[in-house]
Formats: C-alpha cells, structure tokens, sequence
C-alpha cells in the first residue's frame, strides 16, 4: 500500500478518565470533496447527533478504523501508554495510508508516518473531530454491553465514570473485572469474588 500525498487522518480517543471499561480509539481520513456536515467535538454532541454523525463518517470517510485497548492493557500499560496503544491499532487498520496524522492532545501514538498533536484538536480539525465521534460512540456502546452484564454498577449512565452513584456502587458491590485496577479509587476496594 503506498502513502497518499493528499490524505491527511484525524486520531483521537475516548475513555481515559473512566474507572471501567477499555480506552478506544479512532483513526479518519475524510473525504473533502463529499464532507460531512456537522462534525464537532464529540462531548459538544447530543448522543443522538454523535449517533447520526457516526454512521455518516463510516459511510463517506475515505478510510476509518476504531480500536481499543483493554482494562487489562490499562492496569499492566498505565493510561496514557494504553490509549497510545489504541490509537496506533486504529491507524495500523486503515485501508489507506495517510501522508500525516494529526493527533488530538500533546502525545502522539508511535506511527511510521508523519504526526502532529493539536491540543483542542478535536473541536477545530474535522478529522479529529469525526474520529472522536467514532471512539466516544463506539465506547457507549461498549459500556451498554458491560452493563447488561454487570447491571448494577449503572454503566449506562455514567459510562464508567466516577460518579456518586459509580462509588456507592463499586463500594456496595466491590470491583468487577471490567473496572481498572490501577485507578486508585478501585484500587482500594475489594475485587467481587466473582470477577476473577
């Protein structure tokens, strides 16, 4: 696969704050003579609009691709690592190879091609911008799973986040396997016994 002068890919990630659940990242190349229209920082979003916008980025992006890292990547890695991880699988799995990455943040993934962090990237380039659309969708979704197995930590509201209710919960029913050891408020809470 050869480099593509002209494309440039957007990266970003969501999911490194929460206490459960992996890091995801995404990787887009758009395509600039049929863009899509809408594209904002994905936290500026309704969940219906990043919905809507996730599905147009997938069907008109030149190439996309979402990856992940998992709890256990988190816990062994430490945050940043595994969200650089998971940003560098997302560009690995593009089906076109972009002539530079532009990274939202001031930490970029180690890539073969050339990159350029931009801190509040994600609400100014639109690449970034759909790229963090894809990774936020794509780990709601994620945490729906995880919540219809492990329904009374309220994955579906907070989204892993340390929340009241998330605390009361992790206290009350101790930490599951999808929750991030390494994160010191799960750190010192009991494991469930049903989680190893």
């Amino acid at each position: 696969m050869t480099v593509a002068e002209h494309l440039i890919c957007g990266v970003d990630e969501a999911g490194r704050g929460p206490l459960a659940g992996p890091v995801f990242a995404a990787a887009v190349i758009l395509n600039d003579p049929a863009p899509v229209e809408g594209l904002a920082d994905s936290k500026r979003l309704s969940a219906k609009r990043r919905a809507y916008l996730f599905e147009q980025i997938q069907t008109h992006a030149v190439s996309w691709a979402i990856a992940q890292a998992s709890v256990e990547e988190i816990d062994r890695l430490n945050i940043l690592q595994a969200s650089l991880l998971a940003m560098q699988r997302a560009v690995s799995a593009l089906t076109s190879v972009p002539a530079e990455i532009l990274v939202d943040g001031n930490r970029a993934p180690p890539v073969t091609m050339k990159v350029r962090t931009i801190v509040g990237g994600d609400a100014i380039v639109p690449a970034i911008s759909a790229a963090s659309i894809l990774a936020k969708v794509a780990r709601d979704r994620c945490m729906d799973e995880l919540h219809r197995k492990f329904p009374e930590y309220g994955f579906d509201r907070h989204r892993g986040y340390g929340t009241a209710a998330h605390m009361a919960a992790i206290e009350r029913w101790g930490a599951s396997s999808v929750h991030r050891r390494s994160f010191a408020p799960v750190r010192k809470v009991r494991l469930r016994s049903d989680a190893i």
